[in-house]
């Protein structure tokens, strides 16, 4: 098997373990997953920077740039109150830091970036079990 033929099938592995992952996926599984993506790449595009690879860094950020918007477009911005906007705010905080770290190369802004999104993935991994049993205990077709 050539290294062409490996790299495809186990890039075909990977995708449909991700499509896998993400069918089978309540909503606050599917946000932990955004933003386990989020700091994968955050951390690559940090090495990527202190390697000088530009072209790689850029992508890399553009990528956590979208999956912070997606972040940003998962609030419910009606019904989560002052949390929510608080939290909107902190997102697009986050796309200007790193779209500066783009720009300068700043494993700074990176850092500072990657250490906010561990906070809230923290702080979201402790209510799953809460957010589970609030699901498993709601009537069927109730929204929790």
């Amino acid at each position: 098997m050539s290294d062409f033929e490996r790299n495809s099938a186990l890039a075909a592995y990977k995708g449909v373990s991700v499509h896998g992952g993400v069918s089978g996926a309540d909503p606050h599984r599917l946000v932990q997953m955004l933003m386990d993506a989020a700091v994968e790449r955050l951390v690559a595009a940090r090495g990527c920077i202190e390697r000088g690879e530009t072209v790689r860094k850029a992508k890399l950020l553009h990528s956590c740039v979208i999956l912070i918007g997606e972040l940003r477009g998962s609030l419910n911005l009606d019904q989560g109150g002052p949390l929510a906007q608080n939290l909107s705010d902190l997102y697009e905080y986050m796309v200007r830091q790193l779209l500066l770290a783009n720009v300068n190369s700043d494993t700074g802004r990176v850092a500072e970036v990657l250490g906010l999104l561990n906070d809230i993935r923290g702080a979201w991994t402790a209510i799953g079990p809460e957010v589970r049993q609030a699901r498993a205990a709601a009537p069927a077709g109730a929204a929790v």
